[in-house]
């Protein structure tokens, strides 16, 4: 892209390498018995990118959505399972306390969430309240200098490996009574993984159900005031939606690539199918469609960087990026024929894991709303 920095293209060189030789080669494997790439995971502290957008004053790279959505795009080409995994963890969890923590918060829990000695995820999501966040019946009860803390919270991603979850609660009975948490897994008593998730798409990325039965969760671990999290949610919408985006962007990047391969080496009727007109209409589409995806992308990222990004534009990339990527994978596996069918070439793989991103942090439908309600409120 013309407007990436040196920096930013050293970034793309380097994850590009990086899920060539650590996702690639293990990619079906780990989708297939459906297990965590945990060695790849660590190598990533090693590679410095856990904590992307934390502060170097605690590890951190100190970049921004483009550098961000750079390798949710490269790695998500290869593993879009570990890449989600990845966003949980850099963009969930360490970029929430990044914005919303106290420096003594920050100080005891971001550098080993940088170097990937824990492992960290983002709880908001219940099994009765998923698109209804702010509904959330997860509570928090003040007791001393510990909040007692019960509810259950659903498809967590990285929910059997966290060490630190960013945990949303209710504190009061407004909406907006919504209070965040820091909670040591290891060091919490009353929690658990209460149940392991079995998923269509993203299988190496593990998913889970957090149980909280009388928790007790120190007072000092509070993120803000209470009543905050509504705030803190806002803070970091955006960059959220623009990164996870990157995952589909580098989903439809690889069927391209698949696709064009193909093509060449497959024959049909004595000829390859790179010859074909029908052939060529479908791969012109697709890349172009890709093209476009990237171009809209890294302009609101690089928006973003400048702060200047409307709720309204993270939106509509949420919206439409995963929606396209979907449809250019289905388009891989109908050029792909029988064989993008099974399991033998990668397309069927990639299009089961774009699936959820049309569904993981805010469906398409919320997105609609969210995008109808901010154009049709303007006078």
């Amino acid at each position: 892209m013309w407007y990436f920095t040196p920096e930013e293209k050293a970034l793309r060189d380097v994850c590009l390498d990086f899920a060539n030789k650590e996702l690639a080669p293990v990619a079906e494997k780990h989708d297939t018995e459906e297990t965590f790439n945990l060695e790849a995971f660590k190598k990533m502290g090693e590679l410095g990118i856990l904590g992307i957008t934390a502060d170097p004053e605690y590890g951190g790279a100190g970049l921004g959505a483009t550098a961000a959505t750079i390798v949710m795009e490269e790695f998500g080409k290869v593993c879009p399972g570990t890449t989600l995994s990845y966003l949980a963890h850099s963009m969930l969890c360490v970029n929430n306390i990044e914005a919303n923590a106290s420096a003594e918060q920050k100080e005891k829990y971001l550098p080993k969430l940088v170097t990937g000695e824990h492992i960290g995820a983002m709880a908001i999501s219940e099994p009765g309240h998923g698109s209804d966040a702010m509904g959330m019946q997860c509570k928090a009860k003040k007791d001393g200098d510990h909040y007692i803390i019960n509810g259950n919270k659903m498809w967590i991603t990285n929910a059997q490996y966290a060490d630190i979850v960013y945990l949303y609660t209710r504190t009061g009975e407004a909406r907006k009574d919504l209070t965040t948490f820091i909670v040591e897994t290891k060091n919490t008593p009353g929690f658990s993984v209460s149940k392991e998730i079995h998923k269509m798409g993203m299988r190496s990325s593990p998913t889970g159900e957090l149980s909280f039965e009388n928790a007790r969760v120190p007072a000092l671990n509070r993120v803000g005031e209470e009543g905050d999290s509504t705030y803190h949610m806002m803070r970091n919408l955006e960059i959220e939606r623009l990164t996870i985006s990157g995952i589909s962007l580098g989903i439809a990047q690889a069927c391209v690539d698949q696709c064009i391969k193909y093509a060449n080496e497959r024959e049909q009727f004595g000829k390859p199918l790179a010859e074909f007109q029908m052939i060529q209409k479908m791969v012109a589409e697709m890349a172009s469609e890709t093209e476009m995806m990237r171009h809209f992308l890294y302009n609101l990222c690089y928006l973003w960087d400048k702060g200047d990004v409307s709720n309204t534009a993270a939106a509509m990339a949420k919206l439409q990026l995963p929606k396209m990527a979907t449809k250019i994978a289905l388009d891989a596996i109908q050029l792909h024929g029988g064989y993008g069918y099974s399991r033998e070439f990668p397309v069927e793989r990639l299009m089961r894991d774009n699936k959820l991103n049309e569904i993981g942090a805010g469906t398409n439908e919320v997105m609609i709303m969210i995008i109808a309600k901010n154009l049709l409120s303007q006078r």
